[in-house]
């Protein structure tokens, strides 16, 4: 019988060799750990499940071969049918018992954490993080998780959100078997943003993929809301070389609206609107911006490529945080060559914003309300709604063309 020791490991003993045993993103957060703690690179601690863990749940529950049946038959196409496996088999997981030595060694090492710590509990699955498919936003996170008996609640639903139907629809977009994945728990002590900013920051420019700077976006609270696209984040660009000698950097700052933030409030997270004053100024100064991407310089020297990182800001001891780190997968999959497209025949301007991409899409526009609907969609489609995010995956590839109030 396998011991609590198979099934959890500590961080700071993992490296990018363990991506089988723990996924992309746990194993990434050890490497940087063990690394680049020297240079700079703040993470915070914890441990993982293992991918053992998993495969042991699903058939200590007989659910192997029940979710293999059920999705064999799936057409991804079909968002109704989808959505309907994808909630079943996501009730199985989240109903099902944890074995012993899995609960066992949860309780034992959050216990090691200290008193009732406030944690994150984040997905970290063994396809994931990989230079030419990230799995970014698939499944899910939890945060500010306390006590032991909702730390084994959240890790089934991380477990769980495996099968989220968008995390199922990119699967089969990108060639990976369903049965051939699995899914690692990471847990690490919650960062404080919710009383400060964070936000995503990449190694090269995004647009262009001009490699001598990093882009940074923040905004007030917790990440999700820059990670998901919901609100439209301060950016800053900061220039490497003169990053290296010691000049002063920041190249370029744009002063993002920032109307809503993710705070801790009552034992939830809620949106609330960010104060006006607070809209009006830098969520990060430009010593901060200076330091994460310093820490951003030495995650892509380590990693040898360009890198798509989430960081934090703890605001009861300023201190800033590295959360997430992982292949920049967009301008990676390029070939250098770089594309040109105009309009032959413009027409008369309706609307106006801000492209992400550098292609032209045209065709019949499509009004969606939520993801509910978007089974409207058709190949060919202009999609127009508020704001996409991961859930979106089953139909953005039938889509000519994407566009947004809010997000990027």
């Amino acid at each position: 019988m396998p011991a609590s020791t198979d099934y959890i490991v500590p961080l700071d003993s993992l490296s990018m060799a363990d991506v089988p045993r723990v996924g992309g993103k746990n194993a990434s957060l050890g490497e940087m750990i063990a690394n680049l703690s020297g240079a700079g690179v703040k993470v915070p601690g914890g441990f993982a499940t293992t991918s053992q863990a998993f495969w042991d749940f699903l058939d200590h529950n007989d659910l192997r071969a029940r979710i293999d049946a059920r999705l064999s038959a799936l057409d991804v196409a079909d968002v109704t049918a989808l959505a309907v496996a994808g909630a079943e088999i996501r009730g199985w997981v989240e109903a099902a018992a944890l074995p012993a030595a899995l609960e066992t060694g949860l309780r034992t090492a959050y216990a090691a954490l200290g008193d009732k710590v406030s944690v994150a509990v984040r997905s970290s699955a063994t396809a994931e993080d990989l230079p030419d498919a990230s799995f970014a936003g698939q499944q899910e996170t939890y945060l500010h998780v306390q006590g032991e008996d909702d730390l084994l609640l959240y890790v089934r639903k991380v477990f769980a959100s495996l099968y989220n139907d968008r995390a199922i629809a990119y699967r089969v977009h990108h060639g990976f078997a369903h049965a051939d994945v699995a899914l690692s728990a990471g847990v690490q002590r919650m960062v404080r943003a919710d009383i400060a900013c964070s936000g995503v920051l990449f190694t090269l420019d995004t647009e262009s993929g001009f490699r001598d700077v990093v882009f940074i976006t923040a905004a007030y609270g917790l990440g999700e809301t820059v990670v998901q696209g919901s609100v439209n984040p301060d950016e800053f660009y900061v220039h490497k070389p003169k990053l290296a000698e010691g000049f002063p950097a920041v190249v370029r700052r744009e002063l993002g609206e920032k109307a809503t933030r993710m705070v801790w409030r009552d034992g939830a997270t809620v949106i609330e609107d960010t104060p006006a004053a607070l809209q009006r100024q830098y969520s990060l100064t430009d010593a901060e911006v200076l330091e994460l991407a310093r820490q951003a310089v030495a995650i892509e020297a380590h990693y040898q490529r360009p890198m798509d990182v989430e960081w934090a800001k703890d605001g009861e001891t300023g201190e800033l945080f590295i959360v997430q780190a992982r292949p920049e997968t967009v301008k990676a999959r390029g070939n250098g060559a770089g594309e040109r497209y105009t309009l032959e025949a413009p027409g008369e301007v309706r609307i106006s914003g801000r492209a992400i991409g550098q292609k032209i899409g045209a065709g019949e526009v499509r009004l969606i309300a939520s993801p509910a609907e978007m089974n409207r969609v058709q190949p060919g489609d202009i999609l127009v709604t508020d704001m996409t995010d991961p859930d979106w995956e089953p139909v953005m590839k039938r889509a000519a063309a994407i566009v947004t109030n809010r997000g990027g």
